[in-house]
């Protein structure tokens, strides 16, 4: 069976640790790949790598630095089916909605690219007697990322790309449920012309990939996208040296249906985010708030529309609704509902 290692140093690294995980096909529920699991060590090593590679990465001139990211945005587009396939045979979404979410992290790409411009500092003359002002743009050093199950390349992305732009180093824990797009990316970088130690990725848990890079007094920076409990524990662990911290957390989309709202239309908008993305998304329509008066109708529409969404084989075009990512998250599904609240105040008491 295929074991998926880690990528440190500008090659793949089994680790320390003798602990595995398994990665799922969601679409067939087959065991695909053992993912090698972080150890403590692994990311203390980890992050000396990236500090030693900062010093040299942060004097290469932004401009230098933009022509990699520029080849590693050809390399993205050429290998774009690739990287498609990788993120649905891991995750389960179906094959439009994997492109559409490289594409979104690809745009990210494009606009680090532009980090010569986006460097530049300012001056202002005489801000007061014989006083002149100047801004200036530094790296910050080595920092991390913990990036979700649900958008193993667009959040990954949003990340990296631009903080290896300005200068930094990376490292990046991707989850264990899908890590290869991750992986496939950092191997791209290298092929770019990226130098050795700048991005890393280590596979593991929150404890103790996550929280070491949260407490580890050589990480400047830590960013994490996910759960709002998962965050204060981060939060809390870079406390110890101050190191800033950026957090995207807990985000639920409730929609709110009120009685002179045009049912026929709206059905589309909520079924839509009950199902993008298997609902395996912040933007999901988590939580109906709808009036009374409209329950009924509501209720009849948006169960026979639900009806026509195909599910299926993720790979299939007309498919609408791939795979749960695995048996866990689809029994932790099945152990909820959309809730349907019956408000009774009037509109003016909203």
């Amino acid at each position: 069976m295929k074991t998926i290692e880690h990528f440190v140093n500008g090659k793949s690294f089994s680790g320390t640790s003798k602990r595995t995980s398994d990665v799922f096909n969601p679409a067939t529920g087959e065991v695909s790949a053992k993912v090698n699991l972080a150890s403590k060590k692994d990311v203390d090593d980890a992050v000396e790598i990236a500090s030693k590679a900062f010093i040299k990465w942060s004097q290469v001139p932004p401009l230098q630095r933009a022509r990699i990211l520029f080849k590693f945005k050809d390399l993205i587009e050429k290998n774009s089916d690739e990287l498609t396939k990788i993120i649905v045979s891991e995750h389960g979404k179906v094959y439009d909605d994997a492109k559409g979410s490289l594409t979104r992290g690809l745009e990210v790409v494009e606009f680090a690219c532009g980090i010569p411009h986006l460097l530049k500092g300012e001056f202002t003359e005489n801000v007061g007697t014989n006083v002149d002002s100047w801004s200036i743009r530094q790296p910050l050093g080595v920092c991390a990322g913990i990036t979700p199950f649900n958008f193993p390349a667009m959040v990954p992305m949003w990340m990296f790309p631009l903080a290896i732009a300005c200068g930094n180093t990376f490292i990046l824990k991707p989850s264990e449920k899908n890590p290869s797009c991750s992986l496939r990316l950092a191997e791209l970088l290298k092929e770019a012309g990226l130098p050795d130690g700048v991005v890393n990725i280590l596979a593991g848990y929150g404890d103790p990939v996550g929280m070491t890079l949260s407490e580890s007094n050589n990480v400047d920076m830590i960013t994490f996208t996910g759960s709002t409990d998962v965050g204060k524990h981060i939060m809390r662990a870079a406390s110890g040296n101050l190191k800033k911290v950026a957090l995207e957390l807990g985000g639920k989309n409730p929609q709110i249906i009120f009685p002179d709202a045009n049912i026929d239309a709206l059905i589309d908008a909520v079924v839509f985010g009950v199902y993008f993305n298997m609902g395996e998304c912040c933007n999901s329509g988590s939580r109906i708030i709808i009036h009374e008066d409209v329950v009924e109708e509501f209720q009849e529409k948006v169960v026979a529309h639900s009806k026509k969404v195909k599910l299926g084989d993720p790979l299939n075009p007309s498919v609408k609704f791939g795979a749960i990512i695995n048996k866990m998250q689809l029994d932790k599904i099945k152990k909820s509902k959309i809730d349907i609240f019956n408000i009774k105040n009037k509109i003016s008491e909203f």
